[in-house]
């Protein structure tokens, strides 16, 4: 990833191989906006929630937000998602019993936080279909992720930035973005401080900061057990199996944590044990990896994991009366 953050002698050799995939990228969205290739329009307004960086950039929290948001707005919304990690290429429930295996991680804790109905499949056209099916009370659907995804229409875009921006602003595979930084969604949402100032490439009327919130922890072997971060005391190790763990580290840190960094691959299945070996009074993982700890024999009953939640807050409340005010516009079919 560091290698994407400069234009340095790894990327500019990269650099043409760019250039081919950003003719691949742009041919192939034109071919989807004159009709060449087929999207599917379902008959509720979509949003889709997503990002142009490759990698984490706080989606999930997001979407969360989001359906909390709708809900309060009088909307009925349901989820649909690729579900990385879950197993089979039907469309499928995700339920609150559901394993993550199954499911995916993800899923699985959108589930668990707003339990609002969501259903997974590569598809995402046959996973809108499926989720009305059963729940036709859904009147507008939020895709997890899936900017990219054009057999599905969408009518709001929601894209996601982090604090690393747009990287060394070029394409894969000499940078990490999946489409140029010139395109645009309906609104675009920063996570961490940086805060980019007209001129720059990210910049666009409709930009918002977000930061995510965590004041407390819960005991994995009981969640109903709390404690402030910043009463914790002893040896602390963090660990996160997410796609960008260093951001987790730093809210932390800013939480004036001291602790040693575990970071794990991104949708860390924990099939082994990695803190069989680690000397620490507690751990602290991610809602993400926490709901996979919780099914797994060995993990679920260490005492020593606190799960650290995250909650989306923005500077005020502009962007929640923006995105439900467009949502409001959107004919349904």
């Amino acid at each position: 990833m560091s290698v994407w953050m400069r234009r340095g002698l790894v990327a500019r050799l990269l650099w043409p191989l760019s250039l081919l995939f950003r003719l691949v990228v742009a041919v192939r969205r034109f071919g989807y906006r004159k009709g060449w290739f087929k999207s599917v329009r379902l008959p509720v307004p979509v949003v889709v929630v997503g990002n142009i960086f490759v990698g984490g950039t706080g989606k999930t929290p997001v979407v969360i937000w989001l359906v909390d948001v709708l809900k309060r707005a009088g909307f009925h919304p349901g989820v649909i998602s690729r579900g990385y990690g879950a197993s089979g290429n039907l469309p499928r429930e995700v339920l609150h019993s559901s394993r993550p295996s199954e499911a995916g991680d993800e899923p699985l804790l959108i589930v668990q936080k707003t339990g609002c109905p969501l259903v997974v499949c590569r598809n995402r056209a046959e996973a809108g279909r499926h989720l009305l099916s059963l729940h036709p009370e859904v009147d507008i659907i939020v895709s997890d992720d899936g900017m990219q995804h054009y057999a599905l229409k969408r009518d709001v875009e929601i894209m996601l930035f982090d604090s690393r921006g747009g990287g060394n602003q070029w394409m894969l595979p000499a940078g990490p973005l999946r489409e140029p930084l010139s395109r645009k969604g309906d609104f675009t949402i920063i996570n961490g401080r940086n805060y980019p100032s007209p001129g720059n490439p990210i910049y666009t009327p409709e930009l918002y900061r977000m930061q995510l919130k965590n004041d407390r922890i819960e005991q994995l072997v009981d969640r109903n057990r709390c404690m402030r971060l910043a009463d914790m005391q002893g040896e602390i190790v963090a660990a996160a199996g997410i796609g960008n763990p260093a951001r987790f580290f730093n809210t932390l840190r800013q939480a004036g944590l001291s602790f040693s960094e575990m970071p794990l691959p991104d949708h860390f299945d924990f099939s082994f044990n990695p803190f069989a070996q680690v000397r620490a009074d507690r751990i602290l993982i991610t809602e993400k990896d926490a709901v996979k700890c919780a099914q797994i024999a060995g993990l679920k009953d260490d005492g020593r994991l606190w799960v650290v939640p995250v909650r989306a807050e923005f500077d005020d409340n502009e962007p929640e009366r923006r995105i439900v005010e467009k949502c409001r516009g959107c004919q349904i079919a």
